[in-house]
């Protein structure tokens, strides 16, 4: 599963510029953290799986499921090992806006979708897996984003324009 970063899924604000010495510990600490070992499935936190919706999609369907809280969307997919052909996850916004996502803790590779409020998907990008620098959307009008296993949609020839349906309405998530 994709994470937003730490930041905010949705912040592109910039960071005020760090004192020098604080500047150094935080590239001491960068420095260090290069060489953690990536975290095993173990390590990894991971959710039970959530209840799930049938997305239509032209003739394809998907069984996804829905994080509409801030927690669930935080987790999202990460820890699993293994995600099935015409499966996925749902992840629902309260309010449109742009969207990143990265793959810190996710173990398995992902396709992408981010889906304005009207089901219209926008953009498709692939997710590699413990890949830390998030795919950030081009459109700053997003209310959902959904996982699926890599390739799912290019198998499926679902192309940005195509249209979602069974979509949950966006105002049921809980704020972020």
């Amino acid at each position: 599963m994709a994470v937003p970063p730490p930041t905010s899924p949705t912040s592109s604000a910039s960071r005020a510029p760090l004192g020098k010495p604080r500047a150094l510990l935080a590239l001491a600490l960068l420095a260090g953290l290069q060489f953690c070992p990536r975290p095993a499935p173990a390590d990894t936190p991971r959710q039970d799986p959530l209840p799930t919706i049938t997305l239509q999609i032209g003739t394809s369907t998907v069984q996804a499921e829905v994080a509409d809280e801030p927690d669930e969307r935080i987790t999202g997919l990460m820890g699993r090992t293994h995600l099935a052909e015409g499966a996925g996850m749902l992840f629902v916004f309260r309010e449109p806006r742009p969207l990143g996502f990265w793959m810190a803790g996710t173990l398995i590779p992902l396709s992408i979708a981010y889906i304005n409020a009207s089901g219209v998907i926008r953009e498709i990008h692939d997710l590699q897996p413990l890949d830390k620098n998030p795919a950030r959307s081009t459109f700053p009008d997003l209310s959902y984003a959904l996982e699926v296993p890599q390739g799912w949609f290019q198998r499926n020839k679902i192309l940005a324009g195509d249209r979602i349906l069974g979509l949950p309405a966006p105002q049921t998530a809980q704020p972020d």
